[in-house]
């Protein structure tokens, strides 16, 4: 991805302030050309800017209010296989491979407290898995987030007054 150009980076703004805003919403907001908006939008979507456009939905509404997260140590030559087997779990909901002594942060939701049990349990039967941890979550305190970022990338894209 090149660099977000000052304009891309407005665009993102307002898409994260009301994410179901339409291309016409975005550009009279921004002073754009609906043309000039939905040309940005398909080159930030082609180059990877967008991350999903599924709408998030509660594990806690579907019947899963116990979320948890594994750490996984697993034999480092079956971590492709091991991955594999993971997507076949439905508790699981996310995965992250890590640096350090832990190699995978599994997220899982489960109904209670022994289905996470159980769930442990069948993650740890994996073949090549050597040790698992689980952290029950508590509740989240900090959402998945970007705009702190875009401020950020906003206030260093603007031309420097010497």
């Amino acid at each position: 991805m090149s660099a977000l150009d000052h304009v891309d980076l407005e665009l993102l703004a307002a898409l994260s302030d009301d994410p179901r805003a339409t291309v016409v919403a975005l550009a009279d907001r921004l002073g754009l050309s609906r043309n000039t908006v939905q040309a940005r939008m398909a080159r930030l979507e082609r180059s990877g800017v967008f991350l999903s456009f599924e709408r998030a939905i509660s594990s806690s509404a579907l019947g899963f209010p116990i979320e948890a997260f594994i750490h996984v140590m697993v034999r480092q030559a079956d971590l492709p296989r091991i991955t594999t087997a993971l997507e076949l779990v439905p508790e699981v909901v996310q995965v992250h491979g890590l640096s350090g002594p832990v190699d995978l942060l599994v997220r899982v939701a489960c109904r209670d407290t022994q289905h996470l049990f159980d769930t442990d349990a069948r993650i740890l039967a994996i073949d090549g898995v050597e040790r698992t941890e689980t952290s029950l979550a508590m509740g989240e305190v900090i959402g998945y987030r970007v705009r702190p970022l875009m401020e950020l990338a906003r206030r260093e894209s603007r031309p420097s007054r010497s």
